[in-house]
């Protein structure tokens, strides 16, 4: 029978029959609806929200490389707050090396091993893994040499989160 009846119509009939499959399906997919719409909405939610922290990172990591480009001025290039910077750096006349073996004042190793090396995303990778007293010891160290404002806002952000805990 199906040789005789064209394609076309064939195709229709079946069609047919599945929109009749769709229309008593409807009624049980129709209370589910709710909870598709809110999921969806979160999915697109929790999507636009890791994009956003993905464009946080690079635009941290952009600003880092912006702000080390400062060091490639030329020498004659200075100005009274370098000036000043620079000061804050310089030991203590008079400390000199410690008796005990440590290192002149202002000239400390960071007090986590590689930090000056770190980009800010690699810093936010590893904040997780440093205690209260890394943390205390990083923002100090942070805020007596290079003092960088997105540096200094993660360390205090996470030292807070920490503290609350």
């Amino acid at each position: 029978m199906s040789s005789v009846i064209p394609t076309p119509l064939r195709a229709l009939a079946g069609l047919a029959a599945a929109t009749i499959d769709e229309a008593r399906r409807a009624p049980k997919r129709l209370v589910a609806l709710p909870v598709v719409a809110v999921s969806t909405v979160l999915q697109a939610s929790l999507a636009a929200q890791q994009r956003y922290a993905d464009l946080v990172v690079r635009g941290d990591e952009l600003l880092a490389q912006l702000q080390s480009d400062d060091d490639s001025r030329p020498g004659w290039a200075t100005f009274d707050d370098d000036l000043v910077a620079d000061l804050a750096d310089d030991p203590v006349p008079g400390s000199g090396p410690d008796p005990a073996g440590g290192t002149a004042a202002g000239t400390a190793a960071a007090p986590v091993e590689g930090y000056d090396d770190l980009s800010i995303a690699a810093l936010r990778a590893r904040l997780r893994s440093l205690s209260t007293r890394q943390l205390e010891a990083l923002l100090a160290y942070e805020e007596r040499r290079r003092n960088r404002p997105p540096y200094l806002t993660m360390l205090q952000n996470r030292l807070a989160n920490q503290r609350e805990r």
